[in-house]
C-alpha cells in the first residue's frame, strides 16, 4: 500500500483538518437558521465518505460504460426504488449532482433553445434557474415571471393564470425559494393544461414534508418533479428528478450524457440513506415538529412588532420585511452572523434595495429542529433576534445575545462527537 494512502486526514493535510475542525466548531457553536441547510446524520455522512467516492460508474444501472459496476448497481437502484415508494412516482433519476442540474436536465430533455418557460419572478420568491437572465435557463431560454401580490406577499393564481394566457409558454415551473406559503399544484396543473404546457414543480425546499405527508404532494399533477436531497430532506447535497414513466427515457439521456459525466456515486449511497431514513416515523415526527417550530418562530416574531410577507408561514420558512426596524437584510444578516445566528438577506416583494443589499431576512427551522430544539426555543431565539437588531448599536446588549445563544447551543449539540 502507498504510504500516502495509509496516512490519516491528520497526518496527511493538517491544514484541512484545521478547517474541518473550525466549521464543526462553527456549526456547534451557532444557531443555523438558513431554510436550505440542514444538519445530515451520521449514517449520511459516513455513506457519503465511503468507498463508493472510487468508483467511476458512468451510464445507468445494467448499462455502464466501466466494469467493476455491481456494488454501485445495486446502491444506485435502493436510491431509485426508495426515492419512488417515497414520493409515489413512476420514474426516478437519482445522478444530478445538484438541484440546478436537475432543472436544467428537465429543460435539455423537453425544450428547444428559444423555447418559453414561465417561473416565479426572483425576487417574489422564486429561483435563479427558474429564468433568471443570470442563470443558464434565462440566457437559452425565453423566460416570463408571475408574481405574488405584493399586498397579501400570496400567489394568485387567477393572475398566474391570466400571465400563462398571455405568455403561452411550453414550460411552467412552479416552486420557490422564498414563498412562506402552500403551493397550490392542482391550480398549476389545470393552468398547464389549459394552455397546453408542461409542468415541472421544483420541490427542493419542501421535500421533506411531501416525503412525511405533512405538504400537498406535487407528484400526481406535475409533469416533472425536481428536487434537492438536502433540505428539509435531510440527505446529502444533490439532487433528483421525478417524473412520469413516459419521460423516463428523455429524462436519463438528459442528465447523462447530456448535462454531467459519471455520478457521484458515494452521494447517491447517502441519498439511498436518507430516503430510507425518510420512511421512519421519526422522520415523520421530525417533520411535524419544524413546522411547529416556523408557526411559534413565526408568531413571536409578529409579537415583537415583525412584518412577516404574507403575515406568517405554513411551512419551514420565514420571510421577514425588516424596512419597520431600520435595518437592511445585509445588516441584519452581518449582525446576527457576528452574534451566531445565521440567517441570509433576502429579497422582498418589490423591494426598494437591490439584491445585494435586501429589505429582508429569510429564516427557516430545519436545522435547529435537527438539533431537538422546540417552541419554546423557538420563542427564545425569535427574541434573541429581536433584542440584537433594536440593540444593534449597543454592545452590553449584543454580548448578552451572543452569550445567550452560545449557551442556547451548548445545550442542544449538533452531533455528540466531531469528527476531528
Amino acid at each position: 500500500m502507498s504510504q500516502l494512502l495509509a496516512l490519516s486526514l491528520a497526518e496527511s493535510d493538517p491544514q484541512v483538518t484545521e478547517l474541518i475542525r473550525r466549521e464543526e466548531e462553527r456549526q456547534q457553536n451557532t444557531l443555523e437558521l438558513i431554510a436550505s441547510e440542514n444538519h445530515v446524520s451520521r449514517a449520511v455522512r459516513t455513506a457519503s465518505g465511503s468507498v463508493f467516492t472510487n468508483k467511476y460508474a458512468e451510464g445507468y444501472p445494467g448499462a455502464r460504460f466501466y466494469g467493476g459496476c455491481e456494488y454501485v448497481d445495486v446502491v444506485e437502484e435502493l436510491a431509485r426504488t426508495r426515492a419512488a415508494a417515497l414520493f409515489g412516482a413512476e420514474h426516478v433519476n437519482v445522478q444530478p449532482h445538484a438541484g440546478a442540474v436537475a432543472n436544467l436536465a428537465v429543460y435539455l430533455a423537453m425544450l428547444n433553445t428559444g423555447d418559453r418557460i414561465l417561473g416565479m419572478e426572483l425576487d417574489h420568491g422564486g429561483h435563479l434557474t427558474h429564468g433568471s437572465p443570470a442563470n443558464i435557463s434565462g440566457k437559452y431560454f425565453q423566460c416570463f415571471s408571475y408574481k405574488v401580490d405584493a399586498a397579501s406577499g400570496y400567489l394568485d393564481m387567477e393572475e398566474v393564470r391570466k400571465t400563462a394566457l398571455r405568455v403561452q409558454p411550453r414550460l411552467i415551473v412552479a416552486g420557490a425559494s422564498a414563498y412562506p406559503r402552500i403551493l397550490d399544484f392542482a391550480a398549476f396543473a389545470a393552468i398547464a393544461a389549459e394552455v397546453g404546457a408542461l409542468l415541472m414543480v421544483d420541490m427542493a425546499h419542501i421535500a421533506g414534508m411531501v416525503a412525511a405527508g405533512l405538504h400537498p404532494t406535487p407528484v400526481p399533477h406535475a409533469h416533472f418533479v425536481t428536487s434537492t436531497t438536502h433540505k428539509t430532506l435531510r440527505g446529502p447535497r444533490g439532487g433528483m428528478i421525478l417524473c412520469r414513466r413516459e419521460f423516463g427515457r428523455a429524462v436519463d439521456k438528459a442528465v447523462f450524457p447530456g448535462v454531467q459525466g459519471g455520478p457521484l456515486m458515494h452521494i447517491i449511497a447517502a441519498k439511498a440513506v436518507a430516503f430510507k431514513e425518510a420512511q421512519s416515523e421519526d422522520f415523520y415526527r421530525y417533520q411535524e415538529q419544524i413546522l411547529k417550530n416556523a408557526r411559534a418562530l413565526a408568531l413571536q416574531l409578529k409579537e415583537l412588532g415583525f412584518h412577516l410577507v404574507s403575515g406568517g408561514t405554513d411551512n419551514h420558512l420565514v420571510l421577514l420585511d425588516l424596512r419597520n426596524k431600520g435595518i437592511t437584510g445585509r445588516e441584519a444578516e452581518l449582525l446576527l452572523d457576528d452574534l451566531g445566528i445565521t440567517a441570509n438577506k433576502n429579497a422582498i416583494p418589490d423591494d426598494p434595495q437591490n439584491r445585494y443589499i435586501t429589505s429582508g431576512i429569510r429564516l427557516g427551522t430545519p436545522a435547529v429542529t435537527s438539533r431537538g430544539m422546540k417552541e419554546a426555543e423557538m420563542k427564545q431565539i425569535a427574541s434573541l433576534i429581536n433584542l440584537a437588531l433594536e440593540g444593534k448599536d449597543d454592545p452590553v446588549v449584543l454580548a448578552r445575545v451572543k452569550k445567550e445563544v452560545k449557551q442556547l447551543c451548548a445545550a442542544f449539540p449538533v452531533y455528540q462527537e466531531m469528527l476531528v
